[in-house]
């Protein structure tokens, strides 16, 4: 709903006469208008929750609205206080049915005091917090960031506030909950989605660099906010997400579709001919593909209509790898950077090949920069 831009009602109200009964389109947050636009930011302090007399009415410490909707909750404690006291009284206060209503609206929570912060995603009235994705931000080094002053300025501020909600969490309907980014991510996909923008309009093969993501730290969402953020860019006709088997092309397509808003599709490859047609197409909803490296190698200049092929060169195209580690190393890689001489590259791996350890003379830097 948030990141719908605007949403239709009918005005019921019988003062508005000029538009009651009819249909009137509300503008509700457009998330690349960050400090422009229509957009309004404000802090509200101790936000009273109505409990409708079951329980007294909850007071909360700080909330921050982008266009009048509460997007960020924080509970704040004071110094040594563990800071999973605030956490708990966030879960309690979600227990109780406070962020319902206009209050569902919040995304993310922030738990506080001076020395340290966590902050996790609103997984809804239904779901249960996990503490496993209670995170510690952290700078792009990986370096925490705990002290209010700096989480201020470099969490809680504009632009990265505004970031965060509109471009960093992810509504997962295969788990129906909402999620939100670590900082590693957060940091991954933007670098990626920079460097598409810096290198879109030279000539010839890009090897735009390598993502080191280790097992079980997010590397799918990771690449799939990497694509969607290419994809919404505006610099890239076609984003490619390459799996080298077809039990990972099957999970990663199962990811994206249940990452992907209800505005974007995310397109699968039964045949090479199929993945021809896709990638030759001028449609929308073929800008985001997934499919294994073996059919992507299998198109050649030698055995693809030379009118497709043609089509298809006048593409931009951006293909993210996924364990590039792999069989990117063999002959398939090296025939398709022949057959797409002007594309750019990106490899994710959790075992980068290093000096030393090289294959055939190269390490994964040699190959994706």
């Amino acid at each position: 709903f948030i990141n719908g831009a605007s949403v239709t009602i009918t005005r019921d109200n019988p003062l508005d006469r000029l538009n009651y009964g009819s249909p009137v389109s509300l503008k509700i947050y457009r998330r690349d208008e960050i400090a422009g636009g229509d957009s309004c930011y404000q802090i509200a302090r101790q936000p009273i929750f109505n409990t409708h007399g079951i329980l007294s009415d909850r007071r909360g410490d700080i909330m921050l609205l982008i266009n009048g909707m509460p997007v960020i909750h924080i509970e704040l404690k004071r110094s040594g206080v563990p800071v999973m006291e605030a956490a708990n009284q966030i879960i309690r206060y979600s227990k109780e049915g406070v962020f319902t209503g206009l209050f569902s609206m919040v995304q993310v929570f922030v738990a506080m005091n001076p020395e340290e912060t966590i902050y996790f995603a609103n997984p809804g009235p239904n779901a249960e917090f996990n503490d496993k994705f209670f995170f510690h931000w952290a700078d792009f080094n990986n370096e925490r960031v705990d002290k209010w002053e700096d989480i201020a300025e470099k969490l809680l501020s504009i632009p990265m506030a505004h970031k965060l909600i509109g471009f960093y969490t992810v509504a997962d309907k295969a788990d129906n909950c909402l999620k939100v980014m670590r900082s590693y991510q957060y940091f991954a996909a933007e670098k990626v989605s920079d460097q598409v923008g810096k290198l879109k309009d030279q000539d010839g093969l890009k090897l735009a660099g390598f993502i080191y993501a280790c097992t079980g730290s997010g590397k799918t969402m990771s690449s799939f906010k990497s694509a969607q953020l290419i994809a919404s860019s505006g610099n890239a006709d076609k984003v490619v997400f390459l799996v080298d088997r077809i039990e990972l092309g099957t999970q990663s397509l199962d990811a994206y579709q249940s990452y992907a808003n209800d505005d974007e599709s995310v397109q699968s490859t039964s045949s090479t001919d199929i993945l021809v047609e896709r990638l030759k197409s001028n449609n929308s909803s073929d800008q985001l593909i997934v499919t294994s490296i073996q059919k992507m190698s299998k198109i050649t200049p030698d055995n693809t209509n030379g009118s497709d092929y043609k089509k298809i060169l006048g593409k931009k195209i951006v293909i993210l790898i996924d364990e590039c580690h792999r069989d990117t190393h063999g002959d398939m890689l090296i025939n398709i950077k022949k057959t797409f001489p002007h594309a750019m590259y990106f490899g994710f791996t959790g075992t980068p090949i290093f000096e030393g350890d090289e294959i055939r003379g190269n390490t994964t830097a040699d190959v994706f920069g």
